[in-house]
């Protein structure tokens, strides 16, 4: 089985590419670097272009005999998606429909695509399962929910098998210490959390401190990069067993709170940190935690590494081996 992992020299796509390789799988990554780094990309064959190219894509099918495709290639910045949705609608969007396309055309049947808990917007109900409303309350979670619905009628009109798995919060990095988080500009909490205690930034901000939480911070469900691979893994071998087209809510189950996650990082790296208070920031929910109990159910699946502090241990090694590096 030949798999193409689009976007695969990013964060989340890299680990994947180095999971298949820990497991013997033979693969192809295609990625345009816009976002991602050559070097992340640790074996198999790669090729530097774009799923907007439909030429390439072609060729790609035709010397490669594909079996299956895991897609990583979206933009991801909400922020960024509310001043450029057109940016997010023609990459997430179009660009897929792309690739979705070209499967068709080489009768390629099975998908695993990373969507996103920003799919249900303001929570109805904490934690989150299948069955909640979709929402979305910004362009990158309705550019998910767009390609999400597309799935389901190239399904219906086309046979195409798709499993669609809704992250919450990635976080941390390869344990051996040869992958790690790299977005430039960097928005995630726990990088920035890390980088202020390597003396990289001078403060992270908090951004209120009045939310119906214990500590009044935020509450998000972080979940270790390396256990979300594994479910990209069970959802195709899900796939290659004949199952039929689904989408499941990865997380932990369990949030920590803004507060925490500083805590949590200073009592890692025995470093301070310091930070600075913010006002809250417009469509950030109080809390956002998954219920994963139907990805256990159906995929077999189960965190290997749910608990905070080591997925911040890890993420920590990655931080000092890139400081000492850089």
């Amino acid at each position: 089985m030949t798999l193409l992992i689009v976007g695969g020299a990013g964060y989340i796509g890299s680990h994947m590419v180095k999971a298949l390789l820990d497991r013997g799988q033979h693969m192809v990554t295609l990625d345009n670097l816009c976002g991602g780094y050559r070097d992340a990309v640790l074996g198999g064959d790669f090729i530097h272009g774009d799923i907007a190219d439909a030429s390439l894509l072609d060729a790609v099918f035709r010397k490669h005999r594909i079996d299956g495709v895991m897609h990583f290639a979206s933009f991801i910045q909400v922020g960024e998606s509310v001043r450029d949705p057109a940016k997010y609608y023609r990459n997430n969007v179009s660009n897929t429909l792309n690739l979705l396309d070209a499967m068709v055309a080489h009768k390629v049947s099975r998908f695993v695509f990373s969507s996103t808990a920003a799919i249900f917007g303001e929570p109805e109900r904490t934690p989150i399962d299948e069955t909640h409303p979709v929402k979305p309350i910004n362009p990158y979670g309705a550019s998910k929910a767009m390609v999400e619905r597309s799935l389901a009628d190239y399904d219906a009109a086309y046979g195409l098998k798709s499993v669609c798995l809704r992250y919450f919060n990635a976080a941390g990095a390869d344990p051996s210490g040869l992958l790690g988080e790299r977005h430039e500009p960097e928005t995630h909490l726990l990088p920035l959390v890390l980088q202020t205690a390597a003396g990289r930034r001078k403060a992270i901000t908090v951004f209120g401190r009045d939310y119906d939480t214990p500590d009044g911070t935020c509450i998000r469900d972080y979940i270790h990069v390396v256990d979300l691979c594994e479910a990209h893994v069970l959802a195709m071998e899900r796939l290659r067993r004949g199952a039929g087209s689904a989408a499941y809510n990865l997380g932990n189950g369990s949030g920590y709170s803004v507060q925490q996650v500083i805590d949590t990082a200073r009592a890692v790296t025995q470093r301070p940190i310091h930070v600075a208070e913010g006002a809250r920031r417009a469509g950030d929910p109080a809390r956002l935690v998954a219920d994963a109990s139907r990805a256990h159910a159906e995929l077999g699946w189960r965190p290997r590494y749910p608990e905070l502090d080591t997925i911040v241990a890890h993420a920590w090694s990655w931080e000092r081996k890139s400081t000492d590096e850089g």
